[in-house]
């Protein structure tokens, strides 16, 4: 195991901020390659840009996406498979999730 010289071996890197993650005109600079960093924006996106408890249809979802990265369908699609975001069965309605952890699952009251 590699270590870094100023943290103790066997102890964790800190967590970057989010913030890292956006130009100054906050725009997302890319999309995280690492799942943990990448899970950690997702929930950033998530709460930013959905209110709880509120339905949303495709086109607004990629709208605010576009507003912070071009490839809001692979953004969308995180959000959905790591739980942050439901959809209904038949795909019309989003609503963001208070606690991740039903990946791709279907909003209840919609589906």
């Amino acid at each position: 195991m590699t270590t870094h010289p100023s943290r103790p071996s066997g102890t964790a890197r800190p967590a970057r901020p989010v913030a890292d993650l956006f130009a100054a005109d906050g725009r997302l600079k890319a999309i995280p390659r690492r799942p943990a960093r990448r899970e950690a924006l997702l929930a950033h996106l998530a709460e930013s840009l959905f209110a709880p408890d509120r339905d949303y249809r495709e086109p607004e979802v990629n709208q605010a996406l576009l507003t912070v990265h071009e490839d809001f369908s692979a953004l969308r699609r995180y959000l959905v498979v790591g739980g942050f975001l439901a959809r209904s069965k038949d795909g019309s309605a989003y609503r963001r999730q208070q606690q991740p952890g039903s990946p791709g699952g279907a909003i209840p009251a919609v589906a």
